[in-house]
């Protein structure tokens, strides 16, 4: 028997959502970022970053490279790593402890839900893409 027939429906669709909703959040950045590049390249400039406008065209085409490998699962656990390790930049970088504020608690919550972020990247480089609409590439070996 194949792994797809011996794995429960309700686990199939959980992988394939979870992986929609990964690519959605990417989508969505990328799509922000493409949208008005100056703003984002403001913000990035605003956090004290060089070359804001060369980091914001470079931040879209990461995002939208992690779209493609998170929908197609093709380098699936290299992209969720890769993307692990760019949202802790990010919370560290535009939501990190130098944002945060007595009066204003708004900063530590986005900082604090960009590990939960993290944790169901980690968990999903160590599991996989599933074994449905995956192409399954990868330069790490996987069981």
């Amino acid at each position: 028997m194949n792994a797809l027939a011996t794995t429960p429906k309700w686990q199939v669709a959980a992988i394939l959502v979870g992986r929609l909703i990964f690519a959605g959040l990417f989508a969505m950045a990328a799509a922000f970022k493409f949208a008005d590049m100056n703003g984002t390249a403001g913000y990035i400039a605003a956090a004290g970053f060089p070359f804001p406008l060369l980091l914001a065209w470079l931040a879209a085409f990461f995002e939208t490279a992690l779209v493609l490998c998170l929908l197609t699962g093709a380098y699936f656990t290299e992209a969720a790593l890769l993307a692990a390790i760019y949202v802790l930049f990010l919370a560290f970088a535009f939501h990190g402890p130098a944002q945060w504020k007595p009066d204003n608690q708004t900063e530590f919550g986005f900082f604090v839900d960009h590990f939960t972020f993290i944790a169901g990247l980690l968990f999903a480089a160590v599991h996989g893409p599933g074994s449905v609409l995956a192409l399954r590439k990868s330069f790490i070996a996987r069981p």
